[in-house]
Protein backbone atom coordinates (compact mmCIF):
# COMPACT_ATOMS: atom_id res chain seq x y z
CA UNK A 1 0.00 0.00 0.00
CA UNK A 2 1.44 2.99 -0.67
CA UNK A 3 1.82 6.08 1.91
CA UNK A 4 1.48 8.94 -1.26
CA UNK A 5 -0.66 11.84 -1.10
CA UNK A 6 -2.10 13.58 -3.91
CA UNK A 7 -0.68 16.77 -3.62
CA UNK A 8 -1.87 19.58 -5.47
CA UNK A 9 0.66 20.34 -8.35
CA UNK A 10 0.21 23.77 -10.83
CA UNK A 11 -1.20 21.39 -13.35
CA UNK A 12 -4.09 20.60 -10.98
CA UNK A 13 -4.51 24.18 -9.73
CA UNK A 14 -6.64 26.82 -11.38
CA UNK A 15 -10.11 26.78 -13.13
CA UNK A 16 -8.49 25.74 -16.78
CA UNK A 17 -6.57 22.32 -15.02
CA UNK A 18 -9.70 20.44 -15.53
CA UNK A 19 -10.36 21.44 -19.01
CA UNK A 20 -6.45 20.66 -19.72
CA UNK A 21 -6.82 17.21 -18.31
CA UNK A 22 -9.88 16.35 -20.59
CA UNK A 23 -8.05 17.66 -23.62
CA UNK A 24 -5.29 15.16 -22.58
CA UNK A 25 -7.56 12.49 -21.62
CA UNK A 26 -5.27 11.92 -18.41
CA UNK A 27 -6.74 12.26 -14.97
CA UNK A 28 -4.59 14.40 -12.05
CA UNK A 29 -3.41 10.63 -10.90
CA UNK A 30 -1.62 10.31 -14.10
CA UNK A 31 -4.83 7.79 -15.35
CA UNK A 32 -6.32 7.86 -18.74
CA UNK A 33 -10.12 9.13 -18.64
CA UNK A 34 -12.47 6.33 -20.22
CA UNK A 35 -13.37 7.19 -23.32
CA UNK A 36 -16.96 6.70 -22.76
CA UNK A 37 -16.74 9.18 -19.89
CA UNK A 38 -15.02 11.81 -22.43
CA UNK A 39 -17.56 11.00 -25.29
CA UNK A 40 -20.31 11.78 -22.85
CA UNK A 41 -18.76 14.80 -21.72
CA UNK A 42 -18.19 16.43 -25.14
CA UNK A 43 -21.42 15.71 -26.24
CA UNK A 44 -23.14 17.10 -23.12
CA UNK A 45 -20.60 20.41 -23.73
CA UNK A 46 -21.26 20.26 -27.43
CA UNK A 47 -25.26 21.06 -26.05
CA UNK A 48 -24.30 23.43 -23.79
CA UNK A 49 -22.18 25.45 -26.72
CA UNK A 50 -25.19 25.45 -28.53
CA UNK A 51 -27.55 26.74 -25.80
CA UNK A 52 -28.53 30.60 -26.08
CA UNK A 53 -27.55 32.86 -23.47
CA UNK A 54 -29.60 35.18 -21.15
CA UNK A 55 -26.53 37.42 -21.11
CA UNK A 56 -23.09 38.45 -19.55
CA UNK A 57 -24.33 39.78 -16.13
CA UNK A 58 -26.80 36.56 -15.71
CA UNK A 59 -23.59 34.21 -16.33
CA UNK A 60 -21.16 35.91 -14.11
CA UNK A 61 -23.95 35.74 -11.15
CA UNK A 62 -24.40 32.15 -11.52
CA UNK A 63 -20.95 31.47 -11.59
CA UNK A 64 -20.40 33.51 -8.76
CA UNK A 65 -22.86 31.73 -6.95
CA UNK A 66 -21.98 28.37 -7.86
CA UNK A 67 -17.93 28.59 -7.06
CA UNK A 68 -18.73 30.80 -4.36
CA UNK A 69 -20.91 29.03 -2.19
CA UNK A 70 -17.73 26.70 -2.04
CA UNK A 71 -15.30 29.07 -0.50
CA UNK A 72 -17.53 31.49 1.07
CA UNK A 73 -20.07 31.31 4.21
CA UNK A 74 -23.65 32.08 2.66
CA UNK A 75 -24.40 35.75 4.64
CA UNK A 76 -21.00 36.93 3.55
CA UNK A 77 -21.68 36.17 -0.48
CA UNK A 78 -24.98 37.44 -0.04
CA UNK A 79 -23.41 40.89 1.06
CA UNK A 80 -21.13 40.74 -1.53
CA UNK A 81 -23.43 40.08 -4.38
CA UNK A 82 -25.17 43.40 -3.26
CA UNK A 83 -22.37 45.34 -2.87
CA UNK A 84 -21.52 44.54 -6.82
CA UNK A 85 -25.38 45.41 -7.35
CA UNK A 86 -25.99 41.47 -8.31
CA UNK A 87 -29.60 39.87 -6.81
CA UNK A 88 -28.95 38.20 -3.56
CA UNK A 89 -28.92 34.56 -3.01
CA UNK A 90 -32.83 33.08 -3.98
CA UNK A 91 -33.92 30.64 -1.86
CA UNK A 92 -33.82 27.71 -4.06
CA UNK A 93 -29.82 28.92 -4.00
CA UNK A 94 -28.96 28.72 -0.56
CA UNK A 95 -31.41 25.38 -0.05
CA UNK A 96 -29.09 23.56 -2.57
CA UNK A 97 -25.73 25.50 -1.50
CA UNK A 98 -26.16 25.58 1.71
CA UNK A 99 -28.87 23.30 3.26
CA UNK A 100 -25.65 20.79 4.12
CA UNK A 101 -23.44 23.06 5.84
Amino acid sequence: MSTETNIPTSSTLGADAIDEAIANGIDFDGSPIPAEKLELYHKVMGLEAGRQRSGVSNTMRSRIVRIGAKHIPQEELNQMLSNAQFAPLKDKEIAFYYSGK
